[in-house]
């Protein structure tokens, strides 16, 4: 199904029924048809939301790179256009991101029964002293190489080494998507954790190296109402990497049959 929101073009689906809907938040770059695995078990009890974000998956892109809190006022709005009034939210990784900003606030036109993080983004990373001075070498670089005189003279070899810098979402982004990556990523949000007083159920994998199991530990001890669950032996896709156990925890902790 798609809905138009704002202009933008937004591709999702509902399985399963209730009264509560349980509403997918996916991780960067990813499409809907992912998470299937996650609304499966929750389909049981409640109405179950799957949409790609705009620029995700076969969604329209924004029209300009936006902020998690652009992203975040978009959902708000493509809730209301929805009708949906009472809800689950469960976000992996990016997705988690938008719940965290959500959680710590007090006038959201829908009623957030418990929260589902998976993999969350939301922690920045402290950069080693390598790592700064590599940043710090690239932006010299950057800086010279996209002066006017050195880019005619040498455009084609700028481009190329443009197009090997960077994580692989960042370079397998649009520009404006390369955009909103980056005001994702240098945005650290521990400061709202303790603002989030829902039901949290954390759920990691152990050997995540994008969002690793230290932010898991730090979300639990900074919100007052998690809980954190841990998957052995998967990584960022912890749901996906092994599904029994991801499904045995969802089941256990919503009392599914």
């Amino acid at each position: 199904m798609e809905i138009t929101v704002d202009g933008i073009k937004i591709a999702y689906k509902f399985t399963g029924s209730g009264d509560t809907t349980a509403v997918i938040l996916q991780g960067w770059g990813t499409s809907y048809p992912l998470y299937d695995v996650v609304a499966m078990p929750l389909s049981s009890k409640f109405r179950v939301l799957q949409f790609d974000l705009p620029g995700f998956g076969e969604s329209a892109e924004p029209p300009v790179p936006w902020s998690v809190d652009d992203f975040t006022a978009f959902f708000i709005k493509f809730m209301e256009a929805l009708d949906i009034k009472k809800c689950v939210l469960i976000g992996h990784s990016y997705g988690g991101r938008m719940i965290i900003k959500m959680a710590a606030r007090d006038d959201l036109p829908f009623e957030i029964e418990k929260i589902v993080l998976i993999d969350s983004a939301g922690v920045m990373p402290k950069r080693s002293f390598k790592q700064k001075v590599r940043v710090f070498r690239y932006k010299i670089l950057k800086k010279i190489l996209n002066f006017k005189p050195v880019y005619l003279m040498f455009s084609e070899l700028i481009e190329l080494w443009k197009s090997t810098q960077g994580s692989e979402d960042y370079r397998n982004a649009t520009p404006v998507m390369k955009g909103c990556l980056v005001k994702a990523v240098n945005e650290d949000l521990t400061h709202l954790f303790d603002k989030n007083k829902y039901d949290t159920l954390l759920i990691w994998g152990d050997k995540d190296e994008a969002t690793p199991l230290s932010d898991g530990k730090l979300m639990e001890k900074m919100m007052p109402s998690a809980g954190l669950a841990v998957i052995p032996g998967t990584g960022h896709f912890s749901f996906a990497e092994n599904v029994p156990v991801f499904t045995g925890i969802i089941r256990a902790d919503f009392d599914l049959n």
